[in-house]
């Protein structure tokens, strides 16, 4: 690898060549993606409106809409971007990056959408952008892989095996049991589902973008059996996550979809990155503290960025949307749906009600 590990004062440490490549592309993405969901939740709107079918209660008439295809190229093109970046970066550098695309999404919502970003909102703003300046200063240097061989090692160990197995089970029991149930009215369904397959198609894209990058450089990787399994894997995670996180995109308001997902699917990135590639190893326990304090601030920016926005204005004695649960965080949710309720325009409310009925 480019640049050493050096060092430097306070248990800061020097930044290789990789890390760079990997930092700009990942804020490449994040401009790309941010955007995208924007563009995407117009065409959601747009096509739900002309079919009378939402994509949250099962309708693809979206495919037919040229505003989500915007959208959806927009976001491939990020989606790219963020490829490459975790082929010279790991994982708990450049995933904590993508909540600067939750500023990009929070301000165009805010112009685009009529979902207005306050003070507090900008103060969100700020804390991502210094949580994520704490973990570029403190992230670990990338390993050095020489095959996929190698990698295919990493993802075979008994305690990455237990966390595929762990997620596997818990993805079908939401898919094949809450879904159904409470899918249309917890917004949390939907996003553990895309944050959970998330997790992997992350570790199977690094798997991937290293093997290419390795066959780039004249180490052939795709005559590699693994290296095709990874593919299958990549194709099956983010297909699975494209389909849930378009019904939470149609079913829920972009502010409270966002933050959720990506602090779930961070915190569940990182932490199958430390198990499978074992960031953290080698680092003092100085940088590793300070890359947790950067990620709490980062996952509190975002989550300060959208959901408590206008919290203040939120009706509490009547919302139609009825809790299916007891639970604390059931009615939470109800809450906010109620709020996304208020700041829907007539077209929208008249949908959403159809959709409800």
């Amino acid at each position: 690898m480019e640049g050493g590990m050096g060092a430097g004062v306070g248990g800061e440490q020097e930044l290789s060549a990789d890390n760079v490549r990997g930092i700009v592309l990942a804020l490449i993405s994040s401009g790309f993606i941010g955007g995208s969901f924007i563009i995407k939740k117009k065409g959601l709107r747009r096509a739900a409106a002309a079919s009378g079918i939402g994509a949250g209660v099962g309708g693809h008439s979206y495919l037919l809409e040229p505003l989500w295809w915007v959208g959806m190229i927009t976001m491939i093109v990020g989606e790219i971007a963020n490829f490459v970046a975790y082929a010279f970066a790991p994982a708990v550098l450049v995933t904590p990056l993508g909540a600067l695309s939750i500023i990009v999404s929070a301000v165009l919502a805010h112009f685009i959408l009529n979902e207005k970003l306050h003070a507090l909102g900008v103060l969100g703003c700020v804390l991502c952008i210094t949580g994520s300046m704490v973990i570029v200063v403190h992230a670990p240097q990338e390993q050095e892989i020489t095959s996929v061989k190698e990698i295919w090692k990493l993802a075979t160990q008994p305690s990455f095996l237990l966390y595929v197995a762990t997620v596997i089970v818990m993805v079908s029991v939401l898919m094949f049991h809450f879904s159904p149930l409470w899918g249309q009215s917890n917004v949390l369904i939907y996003t553990a589902i895309c944050s959970l397959m998330g997790s992997l198609s992350v570790m199977s894209v690094k798997a991937l973008g290293t093997s290419l990058k390795l066959t780039f450089e004249g180490t052939n990787q795709l005559v590699y059996p693994e290296t095709w399994f990874f593919v299958l894997v990549v194709a099956t995670c983010v297909l699975t996550q494209l389909n849930y996180l378009n019904k939470a995109l149609d079913t829920f308001n972009t502010a409270i979809v966002s933050p959720i997902y990506y602090v779930m699917f961070t915190t569940l990135t990182i932490l199958a990155s430390i198990i499978m590639f074992k960031d953290w190893s080698g680092q003092s326990i100085g940088s590793i503290t300070s890359e947790i304090c950067g990620l709490i601030v980062v996952l509190s920016g975002t989550i300060l960025l959208h959901v408590t926005k206008d919290y203040e204005r939120i009706p509490q004695s009547r919302s139609i949307y009825a809790p299916l649960s007891p639970s604390l965080t059931t009615r939470l949710t109800g809450e906010l749906l109620d709020h996304v309720e208020d700041t829907r325009t007539d077209e929208e409310k008249v949908l959403r009600r159809q959709e409800m009925f």
